[in-house]
């Protein structure tokens, strides 16, 4: 498995359809009025960076940070392929995600995330997430789970 982990344009299709594909996981297990995704072309802003997984130049995993006023950035569009699953992939664009957030010198990093996606959880809480009320300005709902992290310098040194 020879990995990398690069920030590319969604504007490709194999992008376009891993993409896709994360809205149809998505689809078949929340509501779709509680489902808040980004499309490929709203990820194209300068307030978005998308990483991009390959395994020998296959797109199979994704993740996007996505900027907002008031010294917050946001987790956004977080996905592995089925066939890609359980080798820590979702960590390693965490990590990339939160490394840029900490560059730019964002204060705390938030997410919204699904209220039936286990997997995401373990990969957030692994990570220093803790769960809090609702960010930014999503509905509370069953539906919805939140995690924060503070990426003051004291956290940065944990």
């Amino acid at each position: 498995m020879a990995l990398t982990i690069t920030a590319e344009t969604p504007l490709q299709d194999d992008v376009r359809a891993l993409i896709e594909e994360l809205n149809e996981t998505l689809l078949a297990l929340t509501p779709a009025e509680f489902c808040f995704h980004m499309t490929v072309e709203q990820m194209t802003g300068p307030a978005t960076t998308l990483f991009v997984v390959r395994d020998e130049g296959q797109a199979v995993a994704c993740g996007a940070l996505h900027r907002h006023p008031g010294g917050i950035a946001e987790v956004k569009r977080m996905y592995t392929r089925l066939s890609h699953r359980g080798r820590g992939i979702g960590g390693m664009v965490e990590q990339q995600i939160e490394a840029l957030a900490r560059e730019e010198g964002f204060a705390k990093l938030v997410l919204e995330t699904g209220d039936r996606h286990p997997a995401a959880w373990a990969i957030y809480e692994r990570a220093g997430f803790t769960r809090c009320c609702p960010v930014l300005d999503y509905p509370d709902s069953q539906w919805s789970v939140f995690y924060e992290k503070n990426l003051s310098a004291q956290s940065a040194a944990a």
